[in-house]
């Protein structure tokens, strides 16, 4: 053998690197394939169990009142809260980080923190102070307070990394404030605004737990009452695949709208704006924040605090808070696991080998944003009854329900992380005689490691707060913080069902504050002080 052939030289070595890397698409195509079709396996058997009793009865079941009277109700408060969450949202924002606001560092976390909070626990404790505080109003209430920082969040972004100079320019032609305002501005934060509108639409479709403590009838209501207590599966996957029809239609017209961005002028001319002196408007304003963060923030607080303070008797038989939470904690990080670990060859397709195909895949991993959970939980219950019944109800379909669920969030937090470590740099360490794997683990791995973290523990928290795939799924005998939080307060035993929601505000709060916390360690550097 030659001493050539013996020691390639580093130019072979690189091919052969490139070589070595051409091989993992076939791996990363088929872990994304495997990603996909779990995502659209619960889509598919709605579909087969639906047209089981024949299309005929599809046809009757889809031209009944009911579907007529549920749509109604669902666009009417959709429309309602979307809007006042982009007035509350836009408004609040442009306060923060546009006027000279007193205690700008303080509203800002105090305007993000009702994230940390689940609806159904907000409709919980509005409900337990008022017991007549049902109907459409209360659940426009309860709903606009809960997602209201789904927008505020990225347009305060949006403007605290905003560009000034198209608003300078604007005033120096003689343009007054608030045209500036509509015509300059609100351009720049239209995609921030539609995509936040687009996320409290999907949560609006989603949501049963506050819909059903404010006794207001939607389909993810309908859906588990016709489910659960009426038996009809077929109706209910009907109705699901209704509301699955309403996503997509909303996920669509947020693409169309979103139109064009805006532009800076050119590299470098970024620079942030002087803000404007609120004068004797300061007072109404700081009141007018305080009663924003009062009512989205304080009343659930004070409520849980209330009603754990002063206690009460049930007649339900007594339940670990211990055993609920291990529980929780159980199935949250396994699903965290498995959706983090299927985000990964996806969002190696999408960053590394960006194509039709890949971008298909991308797409249909981002449509659990438009399932409820109820829906994905029916979807996995018509699949296990027919062909893993041994499966049915437990651990493992839970699981699976949380990760497909979840999988958007890993999917965006991994995607951005693998930006971050380009192919080349695994060829280098192909270069240098290193396998595939090994390369992967030893250069690729650390890079993306804090965007693994941030994936799961996404995923956790939201798992941890999860619901009606949870009342639908959960093995018999088994409780989690929010199934046991659900028994006690539909049994109106509000002291007892106090410790649970406290339990989940607790988990989902860190995360809530930590977000608020980068955003003004952002805006520090990219805002005037």
């Amino acid at each position: 053998m030659s001493t050539a052939a013996a020691h390639p030289r580093p130019a072979q070595r690189i091919a052969h690197a490139r070589s070595g890397w051409r091989r993992w698409p076939l791996a990363s195509g088929t872990g994304a394939a495997i990603a996909t079709g779990l995502v659209l396996l619960p889509l598919v058997f709605l579909v087969v169990q639906a047209q089981r009793s024949g299309w005929g009865e599809v046809e009757r079941l889809l031209l009944r009142h009911t579907v007529a009277v549920l749509l109604w109700n669902t666009v009417r408060l959709a429309a309602a809260c979307t809007l006042l969450c982009a007035v509350l949202g836009v408004g609040a924002a442009w306060l923060v980080e546009r006027t000279a606001l007193p205690l700008r560092g303080l509203w800002r976390v105090l305007l993000v923190l009702p994230l940390g909070i689940p609806d159904f626990v907000v409709g919980f404790g509005w409900v337990s102070l008022d017991h007549g505080l049902h109907g459409y109003w209360a659940a426009v209430m309860v709903m606009t307070l809960s997602l209201y920082p789904l927008v505020y969040l990225p347009v305060a972004t949006a403007l605290a990394s905003g560009d000034a100079s198209l608003e300078e320019a604007a005033r120096s032609l003689g343009t007054g404030r608030w045209r500036t305002f509509w015509r300059v501005t609100m351009r720049q934060v239209r995609p921030a605004v539609l995509g936040g509108c687009l996320l409290v639409t999907l949560a609006l479709l989603a949501e049963y737990g506050a819909f059903e403590i404010t006794q207001y009838r939607t389909f993810t209501v309908e859906i588990f009452t016709e489910f659960r207590l009426g038996f009809d599966a077929v109706g209910a996957c009907v109705l699901s695949l209704v509301l699955v029809a309403i996503g997509l239609v909303v996920l669509a017209g947020e693409l169309t709208l979103t139109g064009v961005r805006g532009q800076r002028s050119g590299p470098g001319v970024a620079r942030p704006i002087a803000r404007i002196g609120l004068g004797r408007m300061t007072a109404p304003v700081l009141i007018a924040l305080a009663t924003l963060a009062g009512v989205a923030l304080g009343v659930p607080v004070y409520a849980l605090c209330y009603w754990m303070i002063r206690g009460g008797s049930t007649t339900l038989p007594s339940a670990s808070i211990v055993g609920a939470l291990g529980h929780t904690a159980e199935f949250s990080a396994a699903a965290a696991a498995a959706a983090t670990a299927l985000s990964i060859p996806l969002a190696a397709l999408s960053v590394r080998r960006r194509g039709r195909v890949t971008l298909l895949l991308e797409r249909f991993a981002f449509v659990p944003m438009a399932l409820p959970g109820l829906v994905v939980a029916l979807g996995l219950v018509s699949f296990t009854v027919r062909y893993a019944i041994s499966l049915y109800q437990s651990t493992l379909e839970l699981v699976v329900a949380y990760a497909i669920l979840f999988l958007p969030l890993a999917l965006v937090a991994v995607r951005a992380a693998m930006g971050q470590a380009p192919a080349s740099l695994e060829e280098v360490g192909r270069s240098l005689g290193c396998g595939p794997l090994t390369a992967w683990r030893r250069v690729t791995l650390p890079l993306i490691a804090p965007g693994l973290r941030a994936a799961f523990a996404l995923v956790f928290i939201s798992s941890a707060t999860e619901l009606t795939a949870t009342l639908l799924l959960r093995p018999t005998g088994v409780d989690t913080l929010a199934t046991q939080f659900w028994t006690y307060s539909t049994n109106f035993a509000y002291g007892a069902a106090a410790p649970y929601a406290a339990l989940m505000v607790a988990i989902s709060a860190v995360p809530a504050y930590l977000l608020s916390r980068r955003m003004t360690a952002g805006a520090r550097r990219g805002s005037l002080r």
